[in-house]
């Protein structure tokens, strides 16, 4: 609650440290799905042809 009555320097209302800290976080995750999908695209072109995890469900 005390987020409310201490002004950012966003001037349009809303609190600027929040946004930023989503922005942030969004930017994280998305560098890490890119990361996530490039290993998971050479794994698939490394002779696995068109494994989608399967191997993780064998439990």
């Amino acid at each position: 609650m005390s987020e409310e009555t201490v002004p950012q320097q966003g001037g349009s209302g809303q609190p600027k440290g929040l946004l930023q800290q989503m922005e942030e976080l969004m930017a994280a995750l998305n560098a890490d799905l890119s990361a996530l999908d490039a290993d998971l695209q050479a794994a698939g072109d490394g002779g696995r042809g068109a494994g989608s995890g399967e191997e993780g469900q064998a439990g």
